[in-house]
């Protein structure tokens, strides 16, 4: 079993940032990939960003590209997203994902889920 644990979410202004993190416990395996995803009230749960647990290779949908970045430190078992230049837009909860494979951008192919931090960007 993989355990997957949200922190970092919280209220900002619009044009501030926050740093999300992932931690991950239990068995792991090299061929893992992790991704973000967010879900606004009365939307569905979208990807946000992904990264490989081996070489760190990161994925970004089209709306966080050169705003946010994803990171992963293997050793603690964590993965960050360092959100900056947020917009009122990005507010959703966030959730951590990982499964077994690689690059995956559909929420339905993912095995383990975290119970997700809220982020609000105020205006």
């Amino acid at each position: 079993q993989v355990q997957l644990a949200e922190s970092g979410g919280g209220l900002v202004q619009a044009g501030g940032s926050l740093k999300l993190s992932c931690a991950a416990s239990g068995r792991t395996f090299s061929g893992y990939f992790m991704g973000w995803f967010r879900q606004a009230p009365g939307k569905d749960r979208d990807f946000v960003a992904g990264i490989t647990w081996t070489s760190g290779n990161p994925y970004y949908a089209d709306s966080v590209k050169g705003r946010f970045t994803i990171s992963r430190d293997n050793a603690k078992n964590t993965v960050y997203l360092q959100m900056n230049s947020l917009k009122p837009e990005d507010t959703a909860a966030y959730y951590c994902a990982t499964r077994r494979g690689y690059t995956a951008s559909l929420s339905t192919l993912y095995d383990y889920w975290g119970q997700g931090t809220q982020v609000t960007v105020s205006s």
